[in-house]
């Protein structure tokens, strides 16, 4: 019977079912055939792999290119400027467009919202999230609507950048065709990190900002493995952007920067760097204080972007600088600039105007916000420093450049990416070496008091238990259910000792688990210990019962490793009971050593694929 069922089951799992159709069976079709020979290729060919992510990032090239264009439209229709000019300049903006924009835009967004949340009411997860706990999979519809969402936000003027949009669409692109392929867990991760440093590449028309954008932020690491498919990717989207966009860096710097600085410098960039760092957390703060307000408004959920929407509207009104990502008006401060009042109440204006956008309900990034925030930042401080040390406002393009990298770094959370993105904008290399000294106290000012970027503070502030991108979602798929044996040994707490000791000899098995009469779990018995020759002259009246111990100690099957070996610690026991949850009834049990082992092989294992050496613990185990 067994054998037949055996062979029945294989006859199944040996046929197609695209091959079945009308109750027949049909040959399968050749590009099925093909299908699978180039879902072999690409996962076991990093040659392979890499070609398909220059081809990918050719697509989220193109798809960053159509969302600048739309975003464009939008506020030339919306605020009758020329598709040439930045929202942010201010230039030819009425009062009467800056104030009812954003109140329209918020009502399509909160419309838009509200219908999400019925019908789909689950969080969206970005590559971050995705990484660290999924795997690498995420989901092109959701994302979809995520970056329509912020498109719409964007369009309406808020202050807010496409970033977010532009890495969720471009990893989620390169995540669904990596697991269409197949790829492995470590593949698909360096796959989806590709597709957001094609985004961030594209939007920036910065390569290699974009490529550590996504070895800091999404991959939560540099590794030899994912440098090919990243770097690749970030290029080839670079590229369509400047096919379509042009060649110019989103941020040129007309004016000459600082010649001939002195080492003494450096310690002002770094001084500025701390804070920047310090206005970050303020910053991060803000957004989410008017999250936690908004919500104990008097009005409908739908509202909510409705009366941000014209808060940041009548903030514009004195300073329209604040409306959009802040890339005109960037250039423009660079260039130009305002005088210290004026730019002390624009750096205000901009903060408060990028937390009433987050906090209302629009979607959007704080990376291009961030970067506006800080260039005036530096040329605050240095503006200030000049009235006592007037030789210091030779130094103002440098001190923007480092307010605008700290304090990136602080709220994004990746330094070396502002450093790159500085480099690529300005082709100086002094420049990119005083903005260093500013994004590394930044980064360690934050590191330090505060702990979070803006991302992850956000997760804790959820409840989801990761600080990074690093991959702890494998953790989580290794339950006890995959690690326990099912031939435990059950014994009822009334068999007497003599039939407890007959029935397991010593050697036989080291634990047995006694039920009571129910079948539930009472407690791990030592075989050992039951024969102890100082139990002879009592055995009469002993029974299993009173050698069960550890009763409030178990394992349920879907416990993770992690879970397991925290209650191995606290039971000091060898061996736990595998418990079913419902009834309280044993199902199997694990050992601390078997636990301990598959924990160090899975660890052995992402290790090798992280440096492209499937090989190199022969110990490890292939998922």
């Amino acid at each position: 019977m067994a054998a037949r069922l055996g062979a029945d089951r294989g006859c199944r799992e040996m046929i197609d079912p695209h091959t079945i159709s009308a109750g027949r069976i049909m040959k399968p079709h050749r590009w099925h055939a093909h299908l699978a020979v180039i879902r072999r290729v690409i996962r076991n060919s990093a040659i392979a792999l890499t070609v398909l992510c220059a081809l990918l990032g050719f697509a989220v090239g193109m798809v960053v290119v159509a969302l600048h264009l739309s975003v464009r439209f939008l506020h030339e229709s919306g605020f009758n400027i020329s598709l040439e000019d930045h929202l942010s300049s201010g230039d030819a903006l009425t009062p009467l467009r800056i104030l009812a924009v954003p109140v329209i835009g918020g009502v399509i967004v909160g419309l838009f919202l509200t219908l999400q949340r019925q019908l789909r009411p689950r969080q969206v997860v970005d590559p971050i999230e995705a990484n660290a706990l999924f795997g690498g999979k995420m989901s092109l519809g959701d994302s979809s609507r995520l970056t329509a969402v912020t498109l719409l936000s964007n369009g309406a003027g808020v202050s807010l950048g496409m970033e977010a949009a532009y890495s969720q669409a471009g990893a989620a692109i390169f995540s669904v065709i990596g697991q269409k392929f197949g790829l492995r867990r470590s593949d698909l991760r360096g796959v989806l990190g590709a597709g957001a440093a094609a985004g961030i590449a594209a939007a920036f028309n910065a390569p290699l900002a974009g490529a550590f954008y996504a070895f800091e932020l999404v991959l939560g690491a540099y590794t030899p493995a994912t440098l090919a498919i990243v770097g690749v990717a970030a290029a080839t989207a670079t590229l369509v952007r400047r096919a379509f966009l042009g060649a110019a860096p989103t941020f040129a710097i007309h004016t000459p920067l600082a010649p001939g600085m002195t080492p003494w410098d450096y310690l002002f960039y770094a001084l500025l760097g701390i804070a920047a760092g310090q206005l970050g957390v303020i910053t991060m703060k803000a957004v989410v204080l008017f999250e936690r307000a908004f919500p104990r408004l008097p009005v409908q959920s739908w509202a909510r972007p409705v009366i941000g929407g014209l808060m940041v509207g009548v903030i514009a009104l004195a300073f329209p600088e604040v409306l959009g990502s802040g890339h005109g008006a960037l250039v423009y401060s660079i260039d130009t600039g305002w005088p210290l009042l004026p730019l002390t109440a624009l750096l205000a204006a901009k903060i408060l105007a990028s937390a009433i956008s987050l906090g209302s309900g629009f979607r959007g990034g704080l990376f291009s916000s961030s970067l506006f925030i800080g260039s005036l930042f530096g040329a605050l401080v240095v503006q200030a420093g000049a009235l006592v040390y007037p030789a210091l406002s030779d130094q103002r393009t440098v001190f923007m450049l480092v307010g605008m990298g700290a304090m990136a770094a602080a709220v994004i959370g990746s330094p070396m990416t502002m450093v790159m993105l500085v480099l690529e904008s300005t082709g100086d290399f002094a420049a990119a070496l005083a903005v260093l000294a500013g994004v590394v106290t930044a980064s360690l000012f934050v590191r330090v008091t505060f702990g979070y970027s803006f991302a992850t503070w956000r997760f804790h502030l959820r409840g989801v238990p990761i600080h990074g991108a690093h991959d702890v979602g494998w953790i989580a798929d290794l339950k006890v259910a995959r690690m326990m044996r099912e031939d435990g040994d059950t014994v009822p707490v009334g068999m007497p000792l003599a039939r407890l000791r007959e029935a397991y000899p010593l050697e036989t098995t080291k634990y047995v688990f006694a039920v009571d009469a129910a079948g539930h779990y009472a407690g791990v018995i030592d075989v050992t210990a039951a024969h102890n020759p100082t139990l002879d002259a009592a055995a009469a009246g002993i029974v299993a019962g009173d050698l069960a111990y550890g009763r409030r100690f178990f394992l349920l099957a879907d416990d993770d490793v992690r879970t397991a070996l925290k209650h191995f610690e606290e039971a000091e026991l060898e061996a736990l009971p595998v418990l079913d949850g419902m009834e309280g009834r044993v199902v199997g049990y694990l050992t601390e050593t078997y636990a301990l082992r598959r924990y160090s092989q899975e660890i052995e294992t992402r290790r090798a694929a992280e440096l492209g050496e499937r090989d190199l613990f022969e110990s490890g185990v292939e998922k």
